[in-house]
């Protein structure tokens, strides 16, 4: 069954209703219930049944949003993805777009408080075996093009170029999106923890600083 698909509004769309804000409210409680229990059982021991439950919908309800649990860990991803490229749409004209994209990317973990302050390393390393899930590895996958598409149309919208035709928005993108789960991989693998919004910042200000060489003292 396909899934319930939140709207690309990256630009001049209206602000959602009543119904698709109730929408977006029921799939980010099915997509962090998925993530809670799997984190605490174990990814063999969560079933689509028991992320229903822990949401308090029907089984329906959650076949109505994801296909499977793995797909409702990944769209996280996807849900950051598109709140970013509302919030870069919604960032000042006259805002540099490099400080514009770092800004609107990190907004989706500002002011929650698990990506401000390093997690516990029980929760670290269940984390860390979800993501080596190969089932999942390919729904995060397919979320990072769905990523990919969302950013991609909103610095098109931005800079005047066409996310369909020319090279300058999907390549922004994707060096955005790559950006990210290369901080996501490394703050997995931290040891000891550490907080993931700064490490993510410092990997897009590097992004936005066109990675100078670090061996260079002059740069």
């Amino acid at each position: 069954m396909t899934s319930e698909r939140t709207p690309d509004d990256t630009d001049d769309s209206p602000p959602p209703g009543l119904r698709e804000r109730k929408k977006r409210a029921t799939r980010e409680a099915l997509s962090l219930a998925a993530v809670r229990l799997v984190t605490d059982r174990g990814l063999e021991y969560v079933r689509s049944e028991d992320i229903a439950a822990a949401a308090g919908v029907s089984p329906r309800t959650f076949n109505n949003y994801f296909s499977s649990k793995y797909e409702a860990i990944a769209s996280r991803n996807v849900d950051r993805a598109r709140m970013a490229a509302r919030a870069l749409a919604a960032r000042p004209r006259d805002e540099p777009l490099w400080e514009a994209i770092v800004r609107a990317v990190a907004s989706p973990l500002e002011g929650a408080e698990g990506p401000e302050r390093a997690p516990d390393p029980g929760t670290l390393a269940a984390l860390r075996r979800m993501s080596e899930e190969p089932a999942l590895l390919g729904e995060v996958l397919k979320a990072g093009l769905a990523a990919d598409s969302a950013l991609a149309a909103a610095v098109a919208a931005r800079t005047g170029t066409d996310a369909e035709r020319d090279l300058y928005p999907r390549l922004v993108a994707g060096a955005v999106t790559s950006a990210v789960h290369v901080s996501l991989d490394q703050w997995l693998r931290s040891d000891p923890p550490v907080p993931l919004l700064p490490l993510m910042t410092e990997a897009l200000r590097q992004l936005a600083a066109g990675l100078p060489d670090p061996s260079r003292s002059d740069q």
